[in-house]
Formats: C-alpha cells, structure tokens, sequence
C-alpha cells in the first residue's frame, strides 16, 4: 500500500514499493499543465518542458541522459492539460541519482538564450508535423470545436506565433509559478525504500518556494460545434465528442463502462456494427477523456470517404441505444475488461507511480485498488441508462471531419441522428 508524506514546504511524497523487483519507477509531477495558459503564454508549458533537458544543474543537455543511461535508466517527460510529469526508470539503487536529475530539471534548469532560439525551432515542426499527421490533427480541430478559445480548446503544442514570444526570465517566471511546491508530488514505485525516498525528497525538493502564486485553471465551458477541413487524403479521418462528467463525478465509472461498452474492444457495438457487419471503417474507437471538473465522451474513426456520413448516423445511433439496451453480459464483459486493465497497469511501476500521483492531486490520496475495482462493480444497467440520457439531452457535439470532401456532411449527419 503506498504511503504519503508531506515536507514543510508543501511538496508531497508517495512510496510504493512492489516486492520482487529489481526497478523502480520516480516521477516528479506538478499539478498544473497548459490548462493554466492564456492565449499569450499558449504552449509555454510544453516549451518549458523541452527546454528544461537543454541544461540543469551542473549538467549539459548531452550529460543529463549520459548519466541516467549510464546506470541503465530512462528518462522522459510529459505536459498535460491539468499535469506536468517528469520521470526517471532505473535499475534498484538508481533513485539518488533518479532523484538528483529530476531536481536539477525542476528547479534549477538553465534557460540559455541561444538554447531557447533552436527549441523553438524544434517545436515548430512539432507543430508542423502534428498538422500533417491526419490522426493527429482531426483530434486538435475537435477539441478546438469543444471548448473553442478556452485553455482546454487550444493546443498543447501553442503556436509558433505563441512559443515566439517565450524569452529566459519569462519561461524561467513560468517555471516558478507552473512547478509551485504545493502542486509537486514525488511519486516513486517498485524497488523503493521509503526512508531513501524521503531522505532524497527532502535533500533535493525540501528547499523549493514559490515566488508568486499562480491563479487556479479557469472552469471551462463545452461550447460544441463543427471543424471540417477538405484535405486530399486517402481516408476520412472523424472524431465526435459529447460532453459529459468530470473524474471526480460519481458517474465516472459509469462513463468508462459506457465508452467500453460502444467501442472500447473488438466485441464492442461500434466495432461489430461498423466494421464487421457493415465494413464502413477499418478503425473506429470509443474513449472517455476525462478533466478535473468535466470531461467528454469520444468516438474516432478513420473511414473512405464515402461511408462518413453512414459511418457517423450509426456512430450517434449506438450512442442513443446504448443506455436502454445494455445486456448485463455487456456490462459483466466490459467491468471485467476495466478492472483487468487496471491490475495490468499496476504491474507498471512507472504507469502505477503516475497513477499514485494523479489520484493525489485530483482526490488528496491514493485510491486502494479495492475501492477502485468496488465503484466499478458498483455500476448498474440504470446507471448506463441514465448516463445515456444525459449525453444525448445535451444537445451539444463537437465534431471534426478531415480529409476528401465526400466526406463533410458526416458532422451534419451526426448532429441530426443523435439530436433529432
């Protein structure tokens, strides 16, 4: 069972050791992510997360990886809307040194100006190949349809106009505000010893402080709409999104049962219906994507133009079934399907520290795997249906269509299939 400590500047440490291993897993995790931008500082997160690598500490950018490889590690980082993760797996005896980069990544980088110039280089054709990628951009124009010129609506990435703007006291300004101690968890899995950790945690992060505070993420809004782009593509690439409950709702369980129920696996209705009776699309999908205070419910699919429009009135269509017309063997198969991905994740230590950490922050503790896997059960046929209800009740979609004009008429078709 993990356990949870607090140093005096607010920064909070979780231990999780799993008997058996011989790695382990250190993350170091800030609550705050692009969430938290306005327009003007869009994708400044993200470019902070790239320019932090550049040098920390007393480290090149060529001797932070030297040093982790070195002992057999890896080491990676992500920006999130609601989080910034930054993480180190290692060979057990690796955490003093996990730790020590980390530290000199979150505190202490050296945003050198000339470093800065090429990274946004880089990260413009990060951009750049994100809106070349069609799986990459139809999911950008759905989220901007959503939430439209909101935090949530915008781009991870920013723009190039955006990340221009970004110059070393005003990237090293955000850093302080995005990386306060108060948001920063420490989270570490697998072959851990807690007194190390909390030996380490306090040496390298008990000295951290906030400069200024950092207003709390602004609500956000799910305005819905249309984004169809005519593009030459070999296949029509389509996303739908419904808004719905948050990941601290009572019905989110709910929500990953209903979202595995429609499209999850290959016995889902969206996969049986779309692609094996009618073979309107090779892959087509549903997920759940779920923030702090809302979340949306999504359905992808990558079909020939041609078959969009038929492809999105039987995407609507199992939506507003499914709730009245969910088996119990359905619903068995698909609590079965969740919990059974969640054991398999906690054999990750590094999948099971990021989760330690994220239940932290978002709920101010760990979740026993117990309790998890007893809301999941806890889950009725009313529940979906009521759910249900509520998506379609709404009236509000987002939806985005890339690729061959053919195509375009699958975000109309959508909208009036589901909403009349």
């Amino acid at each position: 069972m993990a356990t949870v400590h607090s140093l005096p500047n607010g920064v909070r440490v979780v231990c999780d050791p799993i008997a058996g291993l011989e790695t382990s897993a250190l993350c170091v995790v800030a609550g705050r992510g692009a969430r938290f931008e306005d327009a003007a500082r869009s994708g400044w997160s993200h470019l902070l997360e790239h320019m932090v690598f550049k040098g920390a500490g007393d480290r090149s950018a060529m001797q932070i990886v030297e040093a982790i490889e070195a002992e057999g590690g890896q080491i990676n980082a992500a920006t999130g809307y609601e989080r910034t993760s930054f993480q180190v797996r290692c060979l057990a005896g690796g955490l003093p040194l996990g730790a020590a980069v980390l530290a000199d990544l979150v505190l202490a980088p050296k945003i050198d100006r000339q470093d800065l110039a090429r990274e946004k280089q880089v990260v413009g054709q990060e951009i750049a190949e994100a809106a070349d990628t069609p799986d990459d951009l139809v999911f950008e124009m759905a989220q901007a349809a959503a939430y439209g010129d909101q935090p949530l609506g915008r781009s991870i990435l920013g723009t190039v106009e955006s990340i221009a703007a970004a110059d070393p006291q005003t990237l090293e300004d955000w850093r302080a505000r995005l990386y306060d101690p108060a948001t920063l968890v420490i989270s570490a899995a697998g072959a851990v010893d807690e007194a190390e950790l909390l030996d380490l945690a306090a040496r390298h992060f008990g000295h951290a402080t906030a400069p200024s505070v950092m207003a709390e993420a602004p609500d956000a809004r799910f305005t819905g709409g249309e984004a169809v782009e005519v593009k030459r593509l070999e296949q029509a690439n389509l996303v739908f999104l419904l808004p719905t409950v948050g990941v601290s709702h009572p019905d989110y369980f709910a929500l990953r049962l209903f979202a595995e129920i429609l499209g999850g696996g290959m016995a889902s209705r969206l996969f049986q219906e779309a692609r094996e009776k009618r073979g309107l699309a090779y892959a087509v999908d549903a997920y759940s994507e779920t923030y702090a205070d809302q979340g949306v419910l999504g359905v992808f699919a990558g079909c020939a133009a041609k078959d969009a429009v038929e492809l999105a009135k039987v995407a609507a269509g199992e939506i507003a079934n499914l709730g009245a017309s969910v088996t119990a063997a359905e619903l068995a198969r698909a609590k079965a399907q969740i919990k059974g991905a969640m054991f398999m994740m906690r054999e990750s230590p590094l999948a099971r520290a990021e989760q330690t950490a994220a239940q932290l922050l978002l709920f101010d503790r760990p979740l026993p795997p117990g309790e998890i896997a007893a809301g999941i059960e806890a889950v009725t046929l009313q529940d979906l249906a009521r759910l249900g209800r509520d998506l379609c009740a709404s009236r509000r979609a987002a939806v985005s269509v890339l690729g061959p004009r053919q195509a375009a008429g699958a975000a109309e078709a959508f909208a009036a299939t589901l909403f009349g």
